[in-house]
């Protein structure tokens, strides 16, 4: 009875231990979301603008006709038959954050079986080592296998590799670009974000436009700045989804470790009572012995 109640003992103090550290992981989770939080929100500012003045500008040219847009990241025709699509898939660098990695993987294989069901060869391009891991471990080839960019997302990386997959589609490597992530929604829950960043659909854009603040003089130059409008355009995507899910990650992380937590306090409540009941058993029964030594000796 005596190494049960130690056993008991032990387990109580092994869970409270990890109670602590799942305890201050939460805490530390929860500062870090505050200001990915806000870092997430004046990127989104800033992308919104961005799209803003960029459709404008498409809407503007688009009412001239396609024949008006000089660009290879436009789809002008859907004629044109898809062959290769590249998915940038990104997950975290680190684990502990619920089911947060396996929905965007899951989404991820979706797709694939998808394209490939359509005749369609898919290339897996991941940033965020546990989504490499994954692909890795199935067998399944992965083109880049960019680790730390999850987790700290820097402007001047994450441009250097979108424009990688540029290259490939400027050289008919690929024929569309999908980024997908799982994005912060808010406190206490994420969304999945999937999203076809090239090419351009143009049916997508209206034909005439009522009313718009742009103007761009001279006229001739409104190509070039559509090419810089477009390369910023990749660049702040590719950085505003890694931020998104930062964001979304340490939201995650948080919800995972007040549920372990609590779970973790629920665990001790029902040692504790274990222990107090076999210490009830262990002093009846050492009663019950002495008693009957006591009767023994009349």
């Amino acid at each position: 009875m005596g190494n049960n109640l130690k056993e008991i003992r032990k387990k109580i103090t092994s869970v409270q231990n990890t109670q602590k550290t799942t305890r201050a992981m939460k805490l530390v989770s929860t500062s870090k979301l505050k200001k990915a939080e806000e870092m997430a929100r004046q990127s989104r500012l800033y992308a919104q603008k961005l799209n803003e003045v960029f459709d404008d500008l498409v809407s503007k040219l688009h009412s001239r006709g396609l024949d008006s847009i000089n660009s290879k990241y436009f789809l002008k025709s859907k004629d044109k038959k898809i062959k290769v699509v590249d998915i940038i898939v990104i997950t975290s660098d680190k684990g502990l954050c619920g089911g947060f990695n396996a929905v965007t993987i899951k989404e991820a294989m979706r797709l694939k079986a998808q394209y490939q069901a359509q005749g369609i060869q898919t290339r897996i391009r991941g940033v965020g080592k546990k989504g490499i891991a994954y692909f890795v471990f199935n067998n399944i080839e992965v083109m880049d296998k960019i680790v730390g960019l999850s987790a700290s997302p820097d402007y001047e990386a994450s441009s250097e590799f979108i424009y990688s997959v540029i290259d490939d589609f400027l050289n008919d490597k690929t024929d569309e670009v999908i980024i997908l992530h799982n994005g912060f929604k808010n406190m206490l829950s994420q969304e999945l974000k999937s999203r076809i960043v090239l090419p351009f659909d143009l049916d997508g854009y209206k034909k005439e436009m009522e009313s718009t603040n742009l103007f761009i003089e001279p006229d001739d130059e409104e190509d070039r700045v559509l090419e810089d409008l477009a390369k910023k355009y990749f660049e702040y995507n590719m950085y505003y989804a890694l931020i998104d899910s930062l964001a979304a990650e340490h939201s995650a992380r948080m919800q995972a470790m007040d549920a372990a937590t609590n779970n973790a306090g629920e665990l001790v409540k029902s040692l504790t009572i274990s222990y107090n009941k076999a210490r009830q058993e262990a002093i009846t029964t050492e009663l019950v012995e002495i008693n009957a030594g006591v009767e023994a000796m009349k």
